[in-house]
């Protein structure tokens, strides 16, 4: 039997230009265009391979894939995307991803994501590899777990803010706290991810499925 791909992507001519490709090397195809279909989709279909992005409707990239690794634990997740900051791989690959392949070389690079799936190997794509060469694949499926199951409910709260655009006036508003407190725990979840900036912290958000997309 041909192993069967799901696609999951709302891009029509970068899933019309996979499907092709995977149709020509005798796969079976599905189409999802949303996490949330996909996981509805998993639930009728073996599925031995699922390519998706991180950025979708309804339900995002990181998000799906945690919900179709419980349900398939044995379907491979190959992420193409155009999401190429470290932290978004970070995440993919604390879900399970085998692949994380970017959009702009999906042509050239995703065969090759493909084979690494199938025989039980990785593939992180060459606009990704020099920035994370210190981690192995071992080492960037525990990075930042500890830090996102540490965070307080207060935290996930102010993050969430923060991603969604909030000034710490606004933030402090909504939550019925001082500004003050508002940048001590803004300062703190710097301390504790690692991370400097306020885009980086919404990434950071988006990616843990804080927030969606």
């Amino acid at each position: 039997m041909s192993p069967r791909i799901l696609i999951v992507d709302d891009e029509p001519s970068l899933v019309r230009g996979l499907q092709y490709a995977f149709e020509r090397e005798s796969f079976e195809v599905d189409v999802a265009v949303d996490g949330a279909e996909a996981v509805s989709l998993a639930l009728s279909e073996a599925v031995d391979l699922i390519v998706l992005d991180v950025s979708m409707p309804e339900l995002n990239g990181i998000e799906a894939a945690k919900l179709l690794k419980k349900m398939l634990p044995s379907a491979k997740l190959i992420f193409v995307t155009q999401q190429m900051d470290p932290q978004y791989l970070r995440a993919a690959f604390r879900e399970g991803a085998t692949g994380y392949v970017a959009k702009q070389s999906a042509s050239e690079e995703l065969r090759a994501a493909l084979r690494e799936a199938v025989s039980g190997g990785t593939y992180i794509s060459r606009l990704l590899q020099e920035k994370v060469a210190f981690a192995p694949v071992a080492e960037l499926r525990r990075d930042g777990s500890g830090g996102r199951n540490d965070l307080t409910s207060r935290q996930r709260e102010v993050l969430q803010l923060i991603a969604e655009g909030k000034t710490s006036r606004e933030i402090a508003t909504a939550l019925k706290i001082s500004p003050k407190t508002v940048e001590f725990h803004k300062r703190a979840l710097m301390d504790q991810t690692g991370l400097r900036t306020t885009a980086e912290l919404t990434r950071y958000a988006v990616a843990n499925g804080i927030v969606s997309l």
